[in-house]
């Protein structure tokens, strides 16, 4: 079913982008060009040449877990009310990103601050790609500004983590015949010599991780297996399970590996306006316009990057 969706979203959004341009054909093909049409056709190209970057993008992204939903969070760093507030700053930030990219997002946790801002927020992302976009925003976000709340109107440096998990599904999973081994044998121990002289007991290994299970207690082969079967579902279930559970201890590496001080991102508010991401020197005076959200040009710089250096 995952893999469904995923060639569902590529046709639509290919199909979208047809029917845009089907319709600034029909615009400039008008026998009459006033400035209103004009206008609009132009509107028409800026719009399908956004779809076809984000589809460039999304192009880049195939790890594991790229195409998953994810859980953001957003902690102030050292520095009371200020870092709260660059916090709030933050969550609004990715907020009217996900808006725009038209993604369904739920706030899960959000502590206010003593005074202003607040002490930590959670939003749970859904949609086609929302850790493989998000997870560029990973680290920690330095802001440099004449601080609102000193009344002697100082520049203040601020601080705040964003970390990104992906979804993790449930366990499911099948067990493929042609990855078994069957083996039968005579039961051993008490039981008669009905039950010895028989080979009754079941042996399965499971070819792929080595797991190994085996059932003698009953008379018939067959209840053997039944039961060496749900022995082995168990024992697959948790094998799965823990191998989600260090993919997910090795993202709590990253982030503790995340520093004060070793910021990704900074925004600078004053003497200039400015902001640069440190880790591909993409940069832009726009800031409002970061901050109201357009924050894309930076994502895709990130995983560009990323790419490169996976193929060198």
């Amino acid at each position: 079913m995952s893999e469904i969706s995923q060639k569902q979203f590529w046709l639509d959004e290919i199909k979208s982008i047809e029917e845009d341009i089907e319709l600034l054909l029909g615009l400039v093909s008008l026998p009459e060009l006033d400035e209103k049409i004009i206008s609009e056709a132009s509107n028409e190209i800026k719009g399908i040449c956004r779809k076809i970057k984000d589809l460039n993008v999304k192009l880049l992204l195939g790890k594991e877990n790229d195409m998953k939903n994810c859980i953001v969070t957003i902690h102030p760093g050292a520095g009371g009310t200020e870092s709260c507030d660059w916090a709030e700053m933050l969550f609004r930030m990715y907020l009217r990103w996900l808006q725009m990219k038209k993604f369904s997002y739920r706030v899960l946790n959000l502590l206010p601050g003593d005074v202003a801002g607040i002490k930590d927020a959670t939003i749970e992302v859904v949609g086609n790609y929302a850790y493989g976009l998000l997870k560029a925003e990973v680290g920690i976000h330095r802001l440099v500004r004449i601080s609102p709340f000193d009344t002697n109107a100082r520049r203040h440096t601020s601080f705040a983590s964003v970390f990104v998990y992906p979804e993790i599904e449930e366990i499911n999973f099948e067990i493929n015949g042609d990855d078994l081994r069957i083996d039968t044998f005579r039961a051993g121990g008490h039981g008669g010599q009905s039950v010895n002289k028989v080979s009754s007991a079941v042996r399965i290994i499971h070819i792929p991780t080595g797991i190994t299970v085996q059932c003698q207690n009953e008379r018939s082969q067959f209840q053997n297996k039944v039961n060496a079967m749900k022995i082995l579902r168990s024992r697959l279930y948790d094998h799965y399970k823990k191998k989600e559970e260090e993919k997910l201890n090795k993202l709590e590496a990253q982030k503790t590996n995340i520093a004060w001080g070793h910021q990704i991102r900074s925004y600078v508010f004053h003497p200039y306006k400015l902001v640069k991401d440190h880790r591909t020197n993409h940069e832009t005076s726009q800031i409002d316009n970061v901050m109201d959200g357009e924050i894309d040009d930076f994502i895709h710089a990130f995983l560009s990057k990323e790419v490169k250096q996976n193929t060198l």
